[in-house]
Formats: C-alpha cells, structure tokens, sequence
C-alpha cells in the first residue's frame, strides 16, 4: 500500500526537527534523505506548507515543499556572503521598533526593503507611543521611507492604536514580527491576542536595549485564524540579497535618475540632475537621498560575494548531476 501524503506548515524548527502545524496538532518530522543534495533555499523554513508521510508513532517525514508565494531573507550575519532564509509564505511584515533608543529609521528602511524583495507587505508598527512626547514627528518620519510602508503608532499598555491593527489578523493570513530585541513585538501579540502567548522580558534602563525572548523562529496560529511568525531580535540587518527591494522602497528616485541627463549621474552637482531638482522643489529629502545612498552602497559592496557564491554552488550541482563529482 502507498504512504499517503498529508499537507502541514513548518511551524517550528530545532536543529534537524521540524515541527508541523497539522490538524490543529504539532506533528514532529524530519526531512527525506534527498533534501540534503540540493540548496539550502530549498530546506524547509517557518511558514512552508509541505507534503509528509504521517506517522502517528514517531517522526513524520518531510517529502516536499510547495511552492511559496513570498520569501523573507537576509545576509547571513556569521557567514559572510550566504543568505539566511526567515520565513516563508508572508503576508504581512511588521517592522517593530519602539519610540526610544531603538529609533533607527535607517533600519525601518533595510526591513523594509527585504519585506518588499520578499513580496510581501511592510508595516511599520511604533511601539512605546505613549512613552514618545511627539509620536507625530516620527510616524511622519517613517511614513517618508517609501510610499509602500504603512505606519502605525502604538502603546500596548494603554491600547493605543491597536484597534486599527485587527485589520491584518484576518483568518488564512500570516504576519512575521522583525525587529531589534526590546522593541516590544512580544509585549504587542500578547496585547493583541488579550493572554500572555509569548514571553517578555524588561528593557536594560542604561541603554534602552532587551533582552533576548525569542531565539528561534516560531509560528502561532491565533483564535482568529491568522498566523503569526516570531523572530528573534536583529539590531543589525544588511540588504545584500534585497535589491529588488531597495529600488521598490525608493521607487520614487530611481525614477527621477532616469530623468537625469547622464546615466551615471551621481546627483551632486552634474548639469539637469533630476534629483537635485526635485530636492531644490522640495519634492525630496536631502535625507532621504542620503538614506537611498547608504543602503545602495551597503548592497552594492555585498552583490559580488552573494552572486559568486551562488555561481559556485550551481556548477559544483551542475558538475555532480553529470556525474564529475562523488558523493
């Protein structure tokens, strides 16, 4: 008799297990035998849907992954030039950051362009907002990263705003937290959620810094029928493999670079620069030039290690598939 294939989500991932969300159950798994050949952007992560073998008494086993409709990655911090993969089949990427010393556009812009090169949707979620003497400068600040971010201002201790979050739990849907350890995302889902599903930890008063409370990524199915995906806190994050993401983010200049008399126009001084004119207009920020020129430069010097380490791995495949290669 054949194995029958069953369908589940990776909600949960420790070292070489995996856990499925199945049937309103948590089904312990670990993958076939053949996953190990191929790359690493094809091992399950947290939000997969896949296809197992059930086995009711002990490991299930992992056959395939189906095909995902976004994908949330970043350089490897630990390995320079490989991508860690985050999660999978995202809807919605909330970009925490609390109203305090955590305060980094810059990194609300780097979240935001992996949310866009991984397809799926940024929000940027102000937490601490009543903590925050002037939480209208700095939603308005944000709002200017890109066009494609939606901002929210929130205090979980009060409730402030978070009404207007409910619009994004809908059933079938699925949110990723992102951002630095302290910036609250634990603190939130469980105001959300109205119980305590996800541990938190106070704030270190000297610097504003958390304390680590997720330290692996994890999905939890809510009441309401949406998924949510914990991650662990980055204070620093790269944008090598989100260059798609970076051009969307800042859709707006790179179109007016187009209208710049030279293609390599550096925007500092050449004749009918298109960008400076829109700065002199008052149509764009020197800042957020100054932002859109940081992050190019940041993917700019990590692309050519990304590129030849993926060249590499596909001929040592390609080699090993023609049989030039032993196991």
């Amino acid at each position: 008799m054949e194995n029958q294939f069953e369908l589940g989500r990776i909600c949960e991932i420790r070292k070489n297990s995996f856990i499925i969300d199945f049937e309103d159950s948590e089904v312990f798994a670990k993958l076939k035998g053949g996953f190990y050949d191929g790359s690493p952007a094809e091992l399950p992560i947290v939000g997969d849907y896949v296809s197992f073998i059930y086995n009711p008494s002990g490991e299930s086993v992992i056959q395939h992954v189906l095909a995902r409709k976004s994908l949330l990655s970043r350089p490897d911090v630990f390995r320079q030039g490989q991508v860690q993969y985050m999660a999978a089949n995202v809807d919605f990427c909330f970009i925490v950051t609390s109203l305090n010393e955590d305060y980094s556009v810059s990194r609300i812009a780097r979240y935001t362009s992996i949310a866009l090169a991984g397809g799926c949707v940024p929000i940027a979620i102000l937490t601490k907002a009543d903590l925050c003497s002037d939480v209208d400068r700095y939603a308005f600040e944000v709002a200017a990263v890109s066009d494609k971010l939606r901002v929210h201002a929130v205090s979980a201790l009060s409730g402030e705003g978070l009404e207007a979050l409910w619009e994004y739990f809908t059933e079938g849907k699925t949110i990723c937290l992102m951002g630095s350890s302290g910036a609250g995302k634990s603190t939130l889902i469980n105001a959300l959620a109205g119980e305590e599903i996800m541990k938190t930890a106070a704030i270190r008063e000297r610097d504003d810094k958390g304390r680590h409370t997720t330290t692996h990524r994890r999905m939890i199915r809510l009441d309401c029928g949406a998924f949510i995906i914990d991650t662990p806190g980055m204070r620093e994050i790269g944008v090598a493999c989100a260059e798609d993401g970076v051009d969307d983010a800042f859709s707006d200049i790179v179109e007016l670079e187009k209208l710049c008399r030279f293609a390599n126009c550096r925007h500092e001084g050449e004749p009918d620069c298109a960008v400076k004119a829109a700065i002199a207009s008052g149509k764009l920020s020197e800042g957020r030039l100054k932002l859109y020129r940081e992050l190019g430069s940041e993917r700019s010097n990590n692309y050519a290690k990304t590129k030849e380490i993926s060249k590499r791995h596909k001929a040592y495949k390609k080699q090993k598939n023609l049989g030039y290669l032993d196991d």
